[in-house]
């Protein structure tokens, strides 16, 4: 018979929050740049294209996640996989604005209170180079922890990173539960005996969320 769950960890990008539409993105750093609204048609359609999956692009250069290991390692590959898309001063102020255009799903929040009153813990689990906590404060996203791969230098699927977010909650892999995205990262979860669900990245307003309540007894 299996444990009961007493926690849960969360992937954040695409599994809490959503990065936001592509056009908004662009038409944001735009703003802020002061320049690149002259863009022509194509230009601007092949911008969109690539910043509408930039961190599945970035493998393509980064295969093993080193951008998640430290801010300047995280603003290097942006770069990178942006190059030859947008003139470097866009770059930057897509850069600098991307955080700002993360949202949370609108069953995030109402899925973390509701784990809380049950007396679940919950972590927030990130491959990320950057501290999202500024995020989840404006989202008001809260968890009784945030481990980031920038922070405790391992990097999902490794299992060092699962295994700190274990620590930090202070319970065992078989009575917590992996929530995630992406069957390459989250997936790893397993491989300490966390079970785990994944949910890729969907479009809209909810993401599905309300299945971790099912599952928690």
């Amino acid at each position: 018979m299996s444990q009961p769950i007493r926690a849960v960890l969360f992937d954040f990008h695409a599994t809490l929050v959503d990065q936001g539409e592509a056009d908004q993105w662009l038409d944001a750093a735009i703003a802020h740049a002061g320049s690149g609204g002259d863009l022509e048609p194509i230009e601007r359609a092949a911008i969109i294209d690539r910043l509408d999956d930039i961190w599945i692009h970035a493998r393509d250069i980064d295969p093993h996640s080193t951008r998640d290991n430290s801010a300047e390692d995280h603003h290097a590959v942006f770069h990178g996989t942006m190059d030859g898309h947008a003139p470097l001063e866009l770059r930057d102020a897509l850069y600098e604005v991307m955080l700002t255009m993360w949202q949370a799903y609108a069953d995030s929040a109402p899925v973390l209170d509701a784990l809380r009153e049950r007396g679940v813990r919950t972590a927030v689990l990130s491959n990320v180079g950057v501290d999202i906590r500024p995020v989840m404060e404006r989202e008001g996203l809260r968890a009784d922890a945030v481990i980031l791969s920038c922070e405790v230098g391992a990097v999902k699927p490794e299992p060092e990173i699962f295994q700190a977010a274990l620590d930090a909650l202070q319970v065992s892999a078989d009575e917590t539960l992996m929530v995630g995205d992406s069957w390459k990262d989250d997936s790893g979860a397993a491989a300490l005996g966390i079970r785990t669900l994944l949910l890729p990245r969907t479009r809209g307003a909810t993401h599905g969320l309300d299945v971790v309540l099912r599952l928690v007894n």
